[in-house]
């Protein structure tokens, strides 16, 4: 799956329902897009193409089952996750249960982040943002200074 790349302001309907951007949309390159939604790991959701969590399943469900902390770790990935197609609207339907989760009210950023989206609280995306470190490059540093330019860490 290519990159996903953007952020876009999006609405919840008094329905729950959410319109997915065009620009988004034509990145998929699909004609009626399937989704998974899940919680993440920040108090927002994840929006991942049916591949995506394809793989990530595969990944998950080979964990050991015999340790405690693997099965703990599998409830709560589970937890909450549902297929989802896009209607004739491109809108999404999303559980009163998993906005409640991420404090999502009307208004909402969606973040491209790879291959999944991330759906956020128009607030806590902001407030997130505003807590960015004041020298990204420092950043940078810790965690891609071990990496060689075009080359993978060995």
């Amino acid at each position: 799956m290519a990159q996903l790349l953007g952020e876009y302001e999006c609405k919840i309907d008094p329905k729950s329902r959410m319109r997915l951007p065009s620009g988004l949309i034509s990145q998929l390159g699909e004609e009626k897009p399937a989704f998974v939604i899940n919680r993440g790991f920040e108090n927002c959701l994840i929006l991942y193409p049916e591949k995506v969590w394809e793989e990530i399943s595969k990944e998950v469900n080979g964990l050991n089952q015999y340790d405690r902390r693997n099965r703990d770790f599998v409830r709560y990935f589970y937890r909450g996750a549902q297929r989802m197609e896009v209607d004739g609207a491109d809108r999404i339907l999303i559980s009163k249960r998993l906005l409640e989760y991420a404090g999502i009210g009307n208004d909402v950023i969606l973040v491209a982040v790879n291959d999944r989206i991330e759906i956020w609280a128009k607030d806590k995306y902001d407030r997130m943002l505003d807590d960015e470190p004041a020298d990204f490059s420092d950043l940078a540093q810790v965690v891609l200074g071990d990496k060689k330019a075009g080359k993978d860490p060995e």
